[in-house]
């Protein structure tokens, strides 16, 4: 049975408005914990079955346009779904589900005794619908809201506890954040001033009669305040400090998807509105120093939640060089590394939890003889973390080959250099994960330089017979099933991104000619092309 594409514009709001209802549901029913979960698994189940629905429709009958509350473009709010916005709907949603059922069972929420009403569940919620939203976004200030939701949402996840390590941390988040946040305003204002609008298509249709001076500055101070939320290089300092404080469950969902989302800004504003590739040289210089500088730092790490959050780092790398490139197959390289780093990375972070559990730390000074102790743990991190090292044929190696392919076919002395590089992050990226596996599983516990230190419990974790926070009482051993059960499947999902690599990089070349066809955009959003069309639209 075809589903019809007059489903498709029904169905976009969806993603951002079933969260945002289902966070005032579960704020109803605060006191009862268990309700809440329901309320909450159930919608995000929801929006994955929408939006595998909308990558469908998007991939069959072509992109959609939506105009909230039926306004004339481009006064009223646009949402537009297309190839790109629709897979990284599906793969954030999957991820967004997954990280849920794993803090259900670990347990993660606000205790009754600190929190007389319970915040978790309606915070992640409105973090849903933040990321559904900058993914939809036609017009950048609705982008712009999209970035605070997550923000406004994301502070209160990295302070639960109210540690003071983790309120630092959540300080310090937010101070970068509301930089980023005032540079993009400033965007915003000189975007509107040239232009006269804020809708994405119509900017891009006018953006060709505004000086090449002008637009240059424009590109360059949104590209500045989308670095700073997509981590990239010199604007990456931030991330190793905020996110290893905070929940496993948390640094899994930060680091899997809020880098991207500032990743996904970069490409939509490369391609759309700045496609002429003044700014290549610079993303790819940038990208450069993002991989190796990022892996360096992970290398020095004796943490594993630092070590992972500086890969994280050197892996937005790859992502710059996608776009860097400015070439179809550059992009379609992107769109697929882009799916795997969101699973790899969030995957490895949730291992990271369970070795906690298990444990009592993630400090590689105080872990060893885990393989010993629990080898479905041994696999659980060797699967991502050989994923995350490009081992073949996984999909980390697929999508590696696919950016390196391109950066040959481009030929230029740049690519070149882009291309070693990223050959040497991936062999350094291997030697700390071996690191890792070498001192955390293979060797005797009684060899590690801190291991008499180690049967301490990870802090923020539940008494769930109480529901009250504690520190102090060890756990150690313990993976109850619901944490288990999407680690398990995330490591799934991302190896079918290996069973099924060639569909789905057929998905994301069609999503690069989506993007590199500016005028099937504009037309979508605007209408036919005379109505509109000024030189040099394509």
């Amino acid at each position: 049975m075809t589903l019809p594409a007059g489903l498709l514009p029904a169905m976009t709001p969806l993603p951002v408005l079933i969260p945002l209802l289902t966070a005032a549901a579960t704020l109803i029913v605060g006191r009862k914990s268990r309700v809440q979960q329901i309320i909450s698994v159930v919608a995000l189940a929801a929006v994955v079955v929408i939006a595998a629905l909308l990558l469908y429709l998007t991939d069959r009958h072509g992109m959609a346009a939506v105009q909230v509350g039926n306004w004339d473009t481009p006064i009223g709010i646009t949402l537009v779904v297309d190839r790109l916005s629709a897979a990284m709907l599906l793969v954030s949603s999957i991820v967004l589900l997954a990280v849920l059922v794993y803090a259900v069972g670990q347990g993660i929420s606000d205790g009754a005794e600190r929190q007389p009403t319970s915040i978790f569940q309606p915070t992640y919620l409105i973090l849903s619908a933040g990321v559904s939203l900058a993914f939809l976004a036609g017009d950048l200030f609705n982008l712009f809201v999209g970035f605070e939701v997550l923000l406004a949402a994301s502070f209160v996840l990295l302070t639960l506890g109210a540690s003071a390590d983790r309120v630092r941390a959540g300080v310090s988040y937010v101070m970068v954040s509301m930089v980023s946040s005032l540079i993009f305003l400033t965007g915003i204002a000189l975007a509107y001033g040239a232009t006269g609008t804020l809708n994405l298509a119509q900017m891009a249709a006018r953006m060709s009669e505004v000086p090449a001076g002008t637009r240059s500055a424009i590109y360059a101070v949104l590209l500045v305040a989308f670095g700073i939320k997509a981590a990239v290089f010199p604007l990456s300092n931030w991330l190793p400090d905020s996110y290893p404080t905070a929940p496993a469950p948390v640094t899994a969902v930060f680091a899997g998807l809020l880098t991207k989302v500032g990743v996904y800004a970069i490409i939509r504003m490369h391609t759309l509105l700045f496609p002429s590739g003044r700014f290549d040289r610079i993303l790819l210089i940038c990208g450069l120093l993002t991989m190796l500088i990022g892996i360096l730092g992970a290398i020095a790490q004796s943490d594993i939640k630092r070590l992972l959050s500086f890969t994280l780092v050197s892996h937005i790398g790859y992502l710059m060089f996608g776009v860097g490139l400015n070439t179809a197959a550059g992009l379609t390289g992107t769109v697929f590394y882009v799916a795997h780093h969101i699973l790899v990375q969030t995957t490895l972070f949730l291992v990271v939890g369970l070795i906690e559990r298990q444990a009592g730390s993630a400090s590689l000074s105080r872990l060893g003889g885990l393989l010993a102790a629990s080898p479905a743990l041994a696999v659980l991190f060797g699967i991502p973390a050989l994923n995350l090292g490009g081992i073949p044929p996984l999909s980390g190696f697929i999508g590696k080959a696919t950016l390196l392919e391109a950066g040959v076919a481009d030929g230029s002395v740049l690519a070149w250099v882009l291309v070693a590089g990223s050959v040497l992050t991936s062999l350094l990226t291997l030697y700390a994960m071996a690191r890792v596996w070498s001192k955390a599983f293979w060797r005797p516990r009684a060899q590690a330089p801190e291991g008499d230190m180690s049967d301490a419990a990870p802090s923020g974790l539940i008494d769930e017979s109480t529901d009250v926070l504690f520190d102090d009482r060890p756990d150690p051993g313990r993976m109850p099933r619901l944490m288990l059960v999407p680690t398990v499947a995330l490591i799934a999902v991302g190896l079918g991104l290996t069973v099924f690599a060639g569909p789905i990089l057929g998905v994301a070349g069609r999503a690069a000619a989506d993007l590199d066809d500016r005028g099937t955009y504009l037309e979508t959003v605007l209408g036919p092309a005379d109505t509109w069309q000024s030189g040099g639209v394509r």
